[in-house]
């Protein structure tokens, strides 16, 4: 066994037992590059996910409530100048229909996610979106995530009081200068405040990395002991897919495998957390392969006929019902996993709430 097999085995042996992997390894199974070798990784990340998950896959329904935004990320679509997008603020009744059909199909959760809409930030404040929240979770009775940008402190706490479960606030790189270049007059240290706020509030947050946009491993590895810090309860990488209109339009696109290498990385530092496996970059075709390497959520599923946006692809498998849990019950048989039941998740939720809580009063929590 050569010196490369030797780390690998140790890395992974390590994983096994639960203990804290340190930035050079992670760096390390980022370079791996041997199929026999990667696959390896994704073995290990099965095998934790399913001490702590079992077979069973969490199921998130996505609702994109405004594609209007104030600000000019370059990766986006629906930054501000672009006159590309079909711009639509969907009316109350067209989002609790949404989320009832939603529910109705056996969603476990309920995201609400929009850019930082002028409606809200800059005109009207955030009473009218604290009663959407409201209205979404008498329809349904299902936990609720928001992912609205970077709101105001007092927002949060409304968040909290309107039993919102998860706030989701994607950093998309740890690295400073590489953010201000993805996110032009935002703040980093604002972004990254709000999910440590939202913490003590009872709010579990997310967290997500974009991949393939100049970022390192030592960024990757780095992002994943903030990670940490932040006792992220759930946290995802995307893979970057260029957006017409955009400053990065003509960038290459992302090596896919980066994505789900990384996916299976974060399992294997963070093997009792939710980790997706969204359908926003490759639909249902590329669900496999995400769940193949440790992921335990099926994210941004979305009911046809309600004419929503994702985000990477905005129309990907939407229109033909593709990205419902009828189509990806087979996909879940075919791995021998299953949809968990809803007081599966709500058990998770709670669970993970009190470790959050008792982690902060510096009491020790069993792993």
């Amino acid at each position: 066994m050569n010196d490369s097999h030797t780390q690998l085995a140790k890395i992974l042996d390590k994983a096994h037992r639960e203990e804290i992997l340190d930035g050079n390894e992670i760096v390390f199974l980022l370079g791996l590059t041997q199929e026999s070798s990667i696959d390896a990784v994704f073995h290990a990340a099965r095998e934790l996910r399913f001490r702590h998950f079992g077979n069973r896959i969490f199921l998130y329904g996505f609702v994109y409530l405004s594609t209007f935004c104030r600000n000019e990320c370059n990766f986006c679509y629906f930054r501000k100048s672009n006159a590309l997008p079909d711009r639509y603020r969907r009316e109350v009744s067209e989002i609790v229909e949404a989320a009832q059909s939603l529910a109705e199909s056996g969603v476990h959760l309920i995201d609400l996610t929009l850019g930082e809409d002028p409606r809200y930030f800059e005109e009207q404040g955030f009473d009218a979106l604290i009663e959407l929240i409201e209205a979404v979770r008498q329809a349904t009775d299902l936990p609720i995530m928001v992912s609205p940008g970077v709101v105001p402190v007092e927002v949060i706490s409304d968040f909290a009081r309107a039993g919102v479960s998860w706030y989701a606030c994607y950093q998309e790189t740890h690295n400073r200068k590489l953010f201000k270049r993805l996110r032009p007059g935002q703040s980093y240290d604002a972004r990254l405040g709000n999910k440590e706020r939202a913490r003590p509030l009872g709010l579990l947050t997310e967290e997500g990395l974009l991949c393939g946009v100049g970022e390192s491993a030592r960024d990757i590895a780095d992002s994943i002991e903030v990670m940490r810090s932040l006792e992220v309860s759930q946290m995802r990488a995307m893979s970057f897919v260029p957006q017409e209109g955009t400053p990065l339009q003509s960038w290459q696109e992302a090596n896919p495998l980066r994505e789900i290498l990384i996916l299976a990385i974060l399992r294997l530092v963070f093997p009792d957390r939710l980790i997706p496996a969204t359908l926003d970059v490759e639909g249902l075709s590329g669900l496999q392969a995400r769940l193949d390497a440790g992921a335990n959520v099926v994210t941004s599923l979305v009911p046809p006929g309600f004419g929503l946006a994702g985000v990477a692809q905005n129309s990907l498998d939407i229109a033909d019902a593709r990205r419902t849990i009828t189509s990806i019950a087979p996909e879940l048989e075919k791995l021998d996993l299953q949809a968990a039941s809803l007081e599966d998740y709500s058990s998770w939720i709670d669970d993970r709430r009190r470790q959050i809580k008792s982690n902060l009063s510096g009491e020790e929590t069993p792993c």
